[in-house]
C-alpha cells in the first residue's frame, strides 16, 4: 500500500522550456556538452558552485557573452505554474493521506527565478504543502543517482515498497525503480499531475 508520494518539481508542478537555455547557449558558439561541461552544469546543480562562480565559469565558455546575458539565458528554461496544479497539491495536502515529498534537480539560480515568476506567497503555499522539500544544490545530490533515493528513503524511515516516485525524465524513474520505489513517468503535454490518484 502506497504511503508516501515523492514529486519532482520542473514539468511537473511548474512548466518548463527545456530546450530555451540551449537554443541561448548555441548562439553563444555551444557545439556539443563535452564533459567538462557536463561536470560543470552537475556541479552546480549538486551545490558544490556558488551562482558566483558558476557564472564565472559559464563566461570561460562562452566569451562572447556577459554575465547579465547568461543568467537570463540560463533562466529562460523556467515558464508559469499552472494555478490549477498549486490548488491540486494544496487539497492533497489538506486531506493528509500520504507524506509529501519534493525532489528536485534545482539549482540556486532557478530556484530564485522560481520564486520571481510565482511570487514569493504562491511559493510558499507550495512549499508548505510538503512534508519535505528537497533541492539538489541543497542536499549535494542529483537524480538520477541511487544516493539520492536512498537518502530520502533513510532520512524519513521510508520504506520503498510503500513509495511512490513521479518524475518527467524516464531515467529518473527507472532508477527508482530499481531500488524497489513504484514509479511514474509522467509523459509532459499528454498527461499531468492532477491525474495522479489514478495512478496510485
Amino acid at each position: 500500500m502506497i504511503k508516501h508520494i515523492i514529486f519532482d518539481f520542473g514539468d511537473i508542478f511548474i512548466n518548463l522550456d527545456k530546450q530555451a537555455p540551449i537554443i541561448e547557449m548555441k548562439k553563444w558558439g555551444l557545439k556539443d556538452f563535452e564533459p567538462s561541461f557536463t561536470n560543470l552544469l552537475y556541479s552546480y546543480e549538486k551545490g558544490l558552485l556558488d551562482s558566483d562562480t558558476f557564472l564565472s565559469k559559464m563566461k570561460d565558455y562562452f566569451p562572447s557573452a556577459n554575465l547579465d546575458q547568461i543568467k537570463k539565458g540560463w533562466n529562460s528554461i523556467i515558464l508559469d505554474f499552472p494555478e490549477n496544479r498549486l490548488e491540486f497539491i494544496e487539497q492533497m495536502a489538506k486531506e493528509n493521506y500520504y507524506t509529501l515529498i519534493l525532489l528536485s534537480n534545482t539549482n540556486a539560480l532557478h530556484i530564485e527565478k522560481v520564486i520571481e515568476n510565482m511570487g514569493k506567497d504562491r511559493f510558499d503555499r507550495f512549499k508548505k504543502c510538503f512534508d519535505k522539500f528537497y533541492l539538489s544544490h541543497e542536499i549535494n545530490l542529483r537524480k538520477p543517482n541511487a544516493d539520492i533515493y536512498q537518502f530520502v528513503l533513510d532520512a524519513n524511515n521510508l520504506k520503498a515498497s510503500e513509495t511512490f516516485f513521479v518524475d518527467d525524465t524516464l531515467e529518473n524513474t527507472l532508477a527508482s525503480e530499481q531500488l524497489g520505489i513504484t514509479s511514474w513517468n509522467l509523459q509532459v503535454g499528454k498527461e499531468d499531475i492532477v491525474q495522479i490518484k489514478s495512478k496510485l
